[in-house]
């Protein structure tokens, strides 16, 4: 069932002042990783603004969902969205990754208020999501935690031992989704070390797949719905994203896996969004 306009309109709005508030964060701090951070928008935009049960003036609520950045590095995508959605003033972007900030090029969950697990080095999240959801379990909690990796991560061993992990101890209040953008740091993923049938693989590890546009709200919210609702078994949400969605000459190019900009290229990335979003 699509979304009503109205939610749906809500959604895009969120993501464009998202974007270009990442473009921001990209010239205050000098530099950042701004394509897989573009890639990611609309998904933490319908995480954080629609299903997440979270509580901004409790950010230690133990009944929380839980949400792990497993591609750490796409904190200036991660880091607007917590200040947006009110867990600290959004003023303090501006300090993003300046010596004393608590905002890095990774997060850091004992700095970043809402922040709940820290990250940085590829291929950990799973299994931290794993062990949220085990400790769930067993503590007769119904939060769910949510894992948003990166495809090239999960080139990683430890990937696949979580994975496994996951479905063998029957853990239906673990999400995990992939930013399924095709391209990192040294080029295209199926050049670097190929992930297909990727969809399979996670099927043959006993996870229940949806694939989605990853840009498309009415998509993923169909797929959240399902994953929100799910019991004894794991879901993957495969999102299918452009690197660097909504700036022209920054979508699905590799050089703008990390970049810096000038005021003028600053204003070119601005300039492309708000087109997009006019179009």
């Amino acid at each position: 069932m699509a979304l009503p306009a109205e939610e749906r309109q809500r959604l895009q709005d969120i993501a464009c002042e998202l974007r270009l508030t990442m473009v921001d964060v990209m010239a205050w701090s000098g530099g950042a990783h701004i394509g897989g951070s573009l890639s990611i928008v609309e998904v933490l935009s319908i995480l954080y603004f629609k299903y997440l049960n979270i509580d901004p003036k409790r950010p230690d609520w133990e009944d929380r969902d839980r949400f792990i950045l497993s591609k750490g590095h796409a904190a200036a995508g991660y880091i607007p969205v917590l200040a947006k959605r009110g867990y600290f003033l959004e003023e303090t972007l501006k300090t993003f990754n300046h010596f004393g900030s608590p905002f890095a090029m990774h997060p850091d969950c004992n700095k970043v208020v809402g922040c709940d697990a820290s990250a940085g080095s590829l291929g950990h999240g799973l299994s931290m999501a794993v062990g949220l959801g085990l400790g769930a379990r067993k503590l007769k909690k119904a939060y769910k935690t949510i894992c948003l990796m990166g495809d090239g991560e999960c080139c990683e061993g430890s990937v696949w031992e979580a994975a496994m992990s996951a479905s063998h101890f029957k853990l239906g209040n673990v999400i995990g989704i992939v930013d399924r953008n095709r391209l990192m740091i040294d080029g295209m993923t199926e050049d670097v070390m190929a992930l297909e049938p990727f969809a399979d693989k996670w099927r043959a590890f006993g996870w229940e797949v949806i694939e989605v546009n990853g840009h498309e709200f009415d998509e993923l919210d169909a797929a959240l719905e399902k994953a929100w609702a799910a019991t004894d078994v794991p879901v993957l949400i495969l999102a299918h994203t452009v690197k660097g969605k909504g700036v022209d000459f920054m979508e699905n190019n590799v050089l703008y896996h990390y970049a810096s900009g000038d005021s003028a290229l600053c204003d070119r990335a601005k300039a492309s969004i708000l087109s997009r979003e006019e179009g």
